[in-house]
């Protein structure tokens, strides 16, 4: 390293500024190994209790950026714009969104990545697609992208190589809910993709990274002034993650509802967010003229079946099985399906999206470790929302698990998490902010 270490980090420590150079030697230490592990642990501890300037996070984004390949794409005249999502329970919306967008004439470069803990992840979901591929070389990337207008890949070890170390000892050094880290961890990777903007879907609520509203608000306006001193357009989204979004809750369940989805079957909240993300991709591609023309090209594209093929067409490029979209059952089904029923009569009065998402875990369905297998099949599929009217008796939710003592017990924990009440409760607003 050409800066001696310490001395950054203890002028990080002592609430200092540290340079664009300074912070870019920093970065090379993490990836070559020369910044030791007790080094970047105290590091990253300084940035989490004295913050970083704008100026600073988008230097440390791009560092991480730069720290590996970047992708580019000559050949793809159409403007390039990703969404990302801080992540949630149920969120599926990326699956529907890339190949809306690019029936718009928009190219959607998507990098995603796993799930960890009660928060489903994109690739997981298209794993359990038949035969689709996810690990795309640069080449057939560029290619997909070209084809179709829309290529959905997992982050390759050549992405953004420091993040993957920063992000590690986060995680065992107490300094993960730091915004100028979660900033520049999200977009050094969406940097990498050659993007020429990013619209953020930024959630709060129990089952959110950022619980409280304020929290996410920080972060939102966080990543739009880093990413736009980084050189891309930024539009964000403050939506709501106080419940699940949509219905089903496990990934070959989760793409079920995409399936159905795309022919019209959409629970209408998944059906709000994704439009009102598509709306901002739009505004920021400069397709559309305003966020009413927008909307209507998108209502448009999808009532008339564009959004189906564009999507048939990348799951043809990227090896999937075309079968599955006349016949989901070729998806699998879990050996046990336990319907949930309402002990009373009434409404529901609360969907716990935190304890849903849990319970899916606990089934096989998630990660409570980063190398933990995935069972693709297991989950929940709600079949009432928040303020249904419901006869006792009635299935409110069935659990897909391996084992029929797994669905028993998950069966019990489902009914906690949705409970009947008397009075008839609405959702909050599910986009409650824009920022542009």
């Amino acid at each position: 390293m050409k800066f001696h270490p310490a001395r950054l980090i203890a002028r990080k420590r002592d609430g200092g500024v540290l340079a664009s150079d300074e912070i870019q030697d920093l970065v090379a230490g993490v990836v070559d190994g020369s910044l030791g592990d007790a080094q970047l642990g105290a590091f990253l501890m300084a940035v989490c209790c004295n913050g970083m300037t704008a100026e600073e996070t988008a230097a440390l984004t791009l560092a991480m950026r730069d720290s590996g390949q970047v992708l580019r794409h000559p050949k793809v005249a159409r403007p390039k714009i990703d969404k990302h999502s801080t992540g949630g329970v149920g969120d599926k919306v990326s699956l529907l969104l890339a190949p809306l967008v690019a029936a718009a004439g928009v190219a959607v470069p998507m990098v995603s990545g796993r799930g960890l803990g009660h928060t489903g992840g994109t690739i997981d979901k298209l794993a359990s697609l038949p035969g689709y591929r996810t690990d795309l070389g640069p080449a057939e990337f560029q290619h997909v992208l070209e084809q179709c207008g829309y290529a959905m890949a997992s982050p390759s070890a050549a992405i953004a190589p420091a993040d993957k170390r920063m992000y590690a000892t986060r995680d065992v050094s107490g300094t993960v809910e730091s915004i100028p880290l979660i900033t520049s961890s999200i977009l050094a990777k969406k940097l990498a993709e050659g993007i020429d903007g990013l619209v953020m879907d930024v959630k709060f609520g129990r089952a959110a990274f950022m619980v409280q509203e304020h929290d996410a608000v920080a972060l939102m306006e966080s990543l739009c002034s880093v990413g736009r001193a980084a050189g891309i357009r930024m539009a964000a989204l403050l939506t709501d993650m106080d419940h699940p979004l949509g219905r089903a809750i496990g990934n070959s369940l989760e793409v079920v509802e995409v399936l159905h989805a795309l022919d019209g079957g959409c629970p209408d909240d998944l059906r709000e967010v994704t439009l009102a993300l598509g709306v901002e991709m739009l505004l920021l591609a400069g397709v559309a003229s305003d966020a009413e023309a927008a909307r209507q090209t998108l209502v448009r594209l999808w009532h008339d079946g564009v959004v189906h093929r564009v999507f048939r067409h990348n799951l043809e490029l990227q090896g999937g099985d075309l079968r599955v979209l006349d016949d989901p059952t070729r998806l699998g089904r879990a050996p046990h399906v336990v319907a949930v029923k309402a002990q009373r009569t009434g409404f529901v009065a609360d969907v716990d999206p935190r304890v849903l998402g849990d319970v899916v875990v606990d089934l096989g369905g998630g990660r409570r470790q980063p190398a933990d297998a995935v069972d693709p099949l297991v989950g929940l599929v709600c079949v009432h929302s928040l303020g249904d009217p419901v006869h006792a008796g009635d299935a409110i939710a069935f659990v897909h698990a391996r084992t029929s003592l797994a669905a028993k017990d998950a069966a019990v924990r489902v009914l906690a998490a949705m409970p009947i009440g008397d009075d008839k409760r609405r959702r909050a607003a599910l986009v409650k902010r824009r920022m542009a």
